[in-house]
């Protein structure tokens, strides 16, 4: 509640009992607004956490829009009503509806008496706001978990996809079993840790310098570095972070066995940058080899190549380049970057 907001509403229409409900507050410290009739009332209750209302102030007003509003509170709440009634007399049976949120003071009444109703009821609000609170964390919390369970079922089906696609192709273009084997493994191994990395930021992005890192970093050399990956922090959300990841799988086992990366002096670099803005950025990056074997393009249409021109591609909206150049391998790809994941919708 705003602190410039009254908590307690007074409706007194009759005689001089709301100043003095105003007055006995004021000096507890407890903020009030007099109300002139129920229809100013009205539309402050939801912004309000307590009403102190004189019999008379009900009774001779039309409390249908009221007792609706009553009725229809959440489940949560119990918005307290202090009643002020005739000293001796039962209140009147038209205002029943409010019994179960009903704190009854006879008048006259004593001040004390006054600020320990109202002190009550405000307690009492304060805790159902707290589980008012409790209930829209544990609403938050299954929701995320549907979100999750969703993101769970999309990445399984695409996951399945992969491995599939990744062992017809690796069957295809291996020589022996063992040959099969070493390579179908070392993708999976790629694909399971990009998986861990998306599953540790709860299925939300994956760094992609941490995907460049992980694939690159055991072909360092610490007396001659010779692998250099620059560019800003880009998240990359899991439906990009995975065909990209297993891209650069593919370009880093492709460098290490025939290109750069498997002569001791030669070199790669990584760079990346960034272009646009809000919804409208876009990755721009360039896999440059040198100093490697002598590059000639490949004379069969491998897995890699084709993870790149056709998966990546598409899952990515990618513009893919592939350039053979004698001196060293470059690859570019340039693709949006995407702030939401391709998750179904939940049913």
């Amino acid at each position: 509640m705003n602190l410039e907001e009254p908590a307690v509403l007074v409706l007194a229409p009759v005689g001089r009992d709301a100043p003095i409900v105003a007055s006995i507050l004021a000096k507890a410290l407890v903020k009030t607004r007099i109300c002139a009739n129920l229809e100013e009332v009205l539309p402050l209750l939801d912004r309000a956490q307590c009403l102190v209302v004189a019999e008379e102030g009900l009774t001779n007003s039309d409390r249908g829009a009221f007792a609706s509003w009553i009725a229809n509170q959440p489940a949560w709440s119990d918005f307290p009503i202090v009643l002020l009634v005739m000293r001796g007399a039962e209140y009147d049976k038209r205002l029943a509806f409010l019994d179960r949120y009903l704190i009854v003071l006879e008048r006259p009444f004593l001040a004390s008496s006054l600020v320990n109703s109202v002190r009550a009821a405000l307690r009492a609000r304060s805790r159902q706001l707290e589980v008012k609170t409790y209930i829209e964390q544990m609403q938050e919390l299954a929701d995320r978990q549907k979100l999750l369970i969703r993101e769970l079922h999309h990445r399984v089906k695409n996951t399945l996809s992969n491995v599939r696609a990744m062992m017809g192709a690796t069957a295809r273009s291996s020589q022996s079993v063992d040959d099969f084997m070493r390579n179908f493994s070392a993708r999976i191994v790629s694909l399971a840790d990009t998986h861990s990395m998306l599953t540790d930021d709860y299925w939300q992005t994956a760094s992609l310098q941490k995907l460049l890192h992980r694939e690159l970093l055991h072909y360092e050399t610490l007396d001659r570095p010779r692998i250099v990956i620059d560019g800003p922090d880009v998240s990359l959300v899991a439906d990009i972070a995975i065909p990209v990841g297993m891209a650069f799988h593919e370009l880093a086992s492709n460098s290490a066995k025939f290109g750069a990366l498997s002569l001791p002096h030669g070199r790669l670099e990584v760079h990346w940058q960034l272009t646009g803005t809000g919804s409208a950025r876009v990755v721009n990056l360039d896999w440059q080899e040198c100093n490697g074997p002598r590059v000639e393009p490949p004379w069969h249409t491998g897995f890699g190549t084709t993870l790149l021109e056709k998966v990546v591609a598409v899952q990515c909206d990618a513009k893919i380049q592939l350039c053979y150049d004698p001196g060293g391998l470059r690859f570019t790809m340039e693709f949006p970057l995407r702030d939401t994941r391709l998750v179904p919708s939940y049913s």
